[in-house]
């Protein structure tokens, strides 16, 4: 009888801890610098959860190290649901295919959230290439083995290993070079100084507009909100290639059950707002939201799919 009295106590603790939960703001650690996909998503969240439930957010930016500052920090903070990590595919799909060793493990250090939003990333030709979209590039690859040139935001990046994994798929062979950043990749595609570029949609679409890039197509299977017209590669007969800039929200593991639950349901019930859709589709994402389980297997199986591309590519972290 006392032990069935003490875990009602722990567990109407825990409920009401839930309940009263936010008492005080929120931080939410982004490992990069402003501006970004990433710190784009965070703040957009942010504001739009104070809008309607009133939820206050402090971001904070910690960029550098692979991501890997801002990711260990939050995994040692205190699990009580006001420290958060809003981080991306390539610190927990990425990231583990590249590095023996980790500082933190998905599932010893974090408990997932949600998924916040997805996006495609473009593979844009420069203007003056010869193809106009996916099998126009795999023809003359075809044609001549190892004389494209594909640029990216660096080795190991979201952006290089959605290359390899297109010559992976394609079954041709592309010669990749990397930049410091998505916006030297980028403006090197409109300058001619590589054929083609795989980047993010807000970093593309400057080149799009001047004319200097074209869209040969997306990273995913699925089509992109912005624009219905840019092919995924199962319109070109490439079916396993299916690659996206994920944004999701993490706690410490540890973190009461109740709070993680309330945490889920106040952004996902945001995120189904059609503003606040908007608001993604003019970033070049998608508002997603999914269950904490639901948003875990998608990172597991983002993670295998991602080993295999950089191990048969033999990538290297920059």
């Amino acid at each position: 009888m006392k032990r069935l009295l003490i875990a009602a106590l722990v567990l109407g603790a825990t409920a009401v801890h839930g309940q009263e939960y936010p008492a005080k703001p929120i931080r939410m650690l982004v490992p990069f610098a402003p501006g970004g996909a990433v710190d784009t998503t965070a703040r957009v969240l942010a504001q739009a959860m104070q809008q309607r439930v009133n939820w206050q957010f402090v971001v904070e930016n910690r960029p550098g190290g692979n991501g890997f500052i801002a990711t260990t920090a939050v995994a040692k903070a205190p699990a009580d649901g006001y420290t958060l990590l809003m981080a991306h595919t390539g610190e927990f799909a990425v990231n583990p295919a590249l590095f023996d060793n980790m500082p933190y493990e998905l599932e010893r250090d974090f408990a997932p959230i949600t998924m916040v939003s997805d996006a495609p990333m473009l593979y844009l030709a420069k203007a003056q290439a010869p193809f106009n979209n996916f099998r126009e590039l795999i023809a003359a690859a075809k044609a001549k083995p190892g004389t494209i040139t594909f640029g990216s935001a660096g080795n190991g990046s979201i952006n290089h290993l959605a290359g390899e994994w297109l010559a992976q798929a394609a079954g041709i062979q592309l010669v990749h070079v990397p930049y410091k950043g998505g916006a030297p990749a980028a403006a090197a595609v409109a300058a001619g100084d590589v054929d083609f570029g795989v980047m993010a949609v807000p970093g593309a679409l400057p080149h799009m507009k001047s004319g200097r890039g074209k869209v040969i197509g997306i990273s995913t299977a699925k089509k992109s909100p912005l624009d219905a017209s840019w092919a995924t590669p199962r319109d070109a007969g490439i079916p396993d290639l299916d690659a996206s800039i994920w944004v999701g929200l993490f706690a410490p593991k540890g973190t009461p059950q109740a709070v993680v639950d309330r945490i889920n349901k106040e952004v996902r019930s945001t995120l189904s707002n059609e503003d606040v859709k908007r608001r993604f589709v003019d970033t070049g994402a998608e508002a997603v939201g999914m269950t904490p389980a639901e948003f875990l297997a998608r990172i597991k199986a983002d993670a295998e799919r991602y080993k295999r591309v950089v191990q048969k590519a033999g990538v290297k972290p920059g």
